[in-house]
């Protein structure tokens, strides 16, 4: 069977070096509740590396800014696979960093919709490159 659906250790955006210069030299957007970080590199052989961040500020408690991480770390890589595809395609690599902005605790199904749009809008970028 395909491991088709995973988020492995090289997936996940660990590196403090390309966090500090994803906030510093990354573009970024927003499409509410999310504020996105990104950068696009040319020579990336499709890799495809994701962080997630939820403000202390808005949640205090440890409990819910995790929970507010999985829920989006879980839609994330349900949905991740077309854009991938487009990577390799490409030989583009792309980090993203997503910060959850809203006070409220959200709800699986708004995550995953809103996610999709997310992805869906690094597709479009993706073509308009070629």
């Amino acid at each position: 069977m395909a491991k088709q659906f995973t988020l492995g250790k090289n997936e996940r955006l660990k590196s403090r070096k390309l966090i500090e210069q994803l906030f510093s030299e990354g573009k970024k957007f927003v499409i509410v509740p999310f504020r996105v970080l990104y950068i696009i590199d040319k020579k990336g052989n499709g890799l495809l590396q994701f962080g997630a961040g939820v403000s202390s500020k808005f949640f205090k408690k440890a409990a819910d800014r995790n929970r507010v991480k999985r829920v989006m770390r879980e839609s994330y890589r349900l949905q991740k696979k077309s854009l991938q595809e487009k990577l390799k395609e490409q030989d583009y690599q792309l980090n993203i960093f997503i910060i959850y902005t809203s006070k409220v605790l959200p709800e699986y199904k708004d995550v995953y919709t809103t996610m999709g749009i997310v992805l869906d809008k690094f597709c479009t970028m993706l073509i308009e490159k070629k």
